[in-house]
């Protein structure tokens, strides 16, 4: 199953940014801290030409501490790129976010060059809930789910600091099928758009690998590793009830049950991908979608001749 989910507000969002970005000096891009590669807008660099960036793997604290640690120094390895993880609910941390901005455009600062920011991120990562730590006010609507923002914002953080908020933004392919799993895991894509059986499935074989003992005491179960992907969703089932006639276990409710107890971080701090796992991914799913593209061009040319738009290839000029 390829999850895929660009609901058409998402299409206004792509022009706001690229109609604000030439008044824009940095970039700050919210990731979520437990899949920071998956949650990283690819079409965000080619909508941003190239800006500083800041990444902020926001909800540090659901996170594997071990693994944000290695993110934050994969991305502070990038030419002018900073990072660092966050709490958006903690305040004084929140604040280190102004400190870097300027650290990134020194240029900027004062009433005649204030600083222009716009903070992007996929829906339900946290902005919202970042901005409203930030001003110390409800600034804007937060909620659990993807899709509360819809509208661009400005909010001025200080005299000489404009913040540009805009609504959360996906893109229009994922070619990282891991990716489109993980990302729905996290909240970050509408419950239409995917199966939460196959996306716990998913959740689970790779928790069972990297976090069993995690699994194991919150479940109360044993030697989860061994264990087939739906023999652990069957066991997590009927060790909270999730049971239907016949004593069968209703799968539907273990899957919201296995994906709930994952974002509450209720099975402790977890991280669904290291940078070297993510970059094994990104290459096979490259090398897919190149594929796919050769398949479909070669159908497209097919129509064009077998419609006469075009001629029939000489076969000596194929040669």
């Amino acid at each position: 199953m390829a999850i895929q989910w660009f609901p058409g507000h998402m299409h206004l969002t792509k022009k706001a940014i690229s109609d604000r970005i030439k008044n824009i000096d940095v970039v700050i891009e919210l990731l979520d801290a437990r899949l920071p590669g998956s949650s990283a807008n690819p079409m965000l660099a080619e909508l941003t030409q190239g800006r500083p960036t800041l990444k902020v793997l926001n909800k540090q604290d659901l996170a594997d501490p071990a693994i944000t640690t290695q993110w934050l120094a994969h991305y502070n390895s990038q030419p002018g790129t900073r990072a660092l993880g966050l709490d958006a609910s903690v305040s004084a941390p929140a604040k280190a976010l102004i400190k870097e901005c300027f650290a990134l455009a020194p240029h900027r600062g004062g009433n005649v060059k204030p600083m222009r920011v716009l903070i992007c991120g996929i829906p339900n990562v946290g902005k919202s809930t970042l901005i409203n730590t930030l001003t110390g006010k409800r600034a804007t609507k937060t909620g659990d789910e993807a899709g509360i923002t819809k509208l661009e914002q400005r909010i001025s953080l200080a005299d000489d600091f404009y913040l540009y908020d805009t609504p959360g933004m996906l893109w229009p392919r994922i070619i990282v099928a891991k990716s489109g799993y993980n990302l729905a895991a996290s909240g970050a894509i509408g419950r239409n758009a995917f199966n939460e059986e196959e996306v716990a499935l998913e959740l689970l074989e790779y928790l069972k690998t990297h976090y069993a003992h995690l699994v194991e005491a919150r479940f109360k179960l044993v030697a989860v590793a061994a264990m087939t992907d739906e023999e652990l969703l069957t066991a997590i089932g009927r060790k909270r009830g999730a049971l239907q006639g016949g004593n069968r276990v209703n799968m539907q409710k273990a899957a919201e049950i296995a994906i709930y107890d994952f974002r509450a971080a209720v099975m402790g701090r977890m991280t669904l991908e290291t940078p070297e796992e993510f970059a094994l991914w990104l290459v096979a799913g490259q090398k897919l979608d190149a594929e796919r593209q050769v398949k479909k061009d070669a159908i497209e040319l097919d129509r064009k001749i077998r419609f006469k738009q075009i001629p029939r290839p000489n076969s000596r000029d194929v040669s």
